[in-house]
């Protein structure tokens, strides 16, 4: 889906277009049910993922109130209305798990949330993690090399858009985003290790 199709907020980030496709393509949402998107934002990732996977349960979590109430319009822009929004800041309790979780925002609390999304992913789920500072990146990988996960990834996406300049066109670069992915460990492997 296009950038520009999503209501958009001054101070409220979204995850562009190029990130959205391959974070969406490594969460590997045909497999799953359930799936939660923490530090929704503008609902970018939950919306595309809802309009790709319309059996997926979905759930939204945020802390912003201006990013919630952009967060709803979205969502009934894009008539999306499957997708549940809770209020609070992660890692928060939950009830239920989930077979897919996207972390693209953490407000100071990374490898807390990264160990509550572990907690909270089933077994052989996908977590996926965007960022767009390289201490962060780095933080969250230290952290998962310790963690009960397999397929551990990285990829840096430096995009650019084609732009008019004077008679002739240019790349208008955007900021690098750094993605990580990886897989929680079954729970027989876990104990096989143990």
């Amino acid at each position: 889906m296009k950038d520009e199709l999503f209501l958009r907020g001054h101070r409220i980030p979204m995850t562009k277009e190029a990130v959205r496709a391959l974070a969406l393509e490594r969460l590997e949402l045909e497999k799953a049910h359930r799936f939660i998107d923490v530090g929704a934002g503008t609902g970018s990732v939950s919306i595309e993922a809802a309009l790709r996977y319309p059996a997926l349960d979905i759930l939204a979590i945020e802390r912003k109130e201006e990013a919630l109430l952009l967060l709803a319009e979205n969502i009934r822009h894009f008539g999306c209305h499957r997708v549940r929004i809770q209020s609070g800041i992660a890692p928060i309790p939950l009830d239920n798990t989930a077979d897919a979780i996207f972390i693209g925002g953490t407000g100071g609390y990374l490898t807390e949330i990264i160990d509550w999304a572990l907690l909270h992913l089933n077994s052989g789920g996908r977590l996926v993690m965007t960022f767009i500072l390289l201490e962060n990146f780095t933080q969250a990988l230290s952290h998962l090399k310790s963690c009960w996960v397999t397929a551990l990834d990285g990829r840096e996406i430096q995009v650019g858009e084609l732009t008019a300049l004077g008679q002739g066109h240019y790349f208008k670069p955007n900021n690098p985003t750094y993605l990580l992915s990886c897989q929680k460990e079954s729970e027989q492997k876990e104990r096989d290790d143990a």
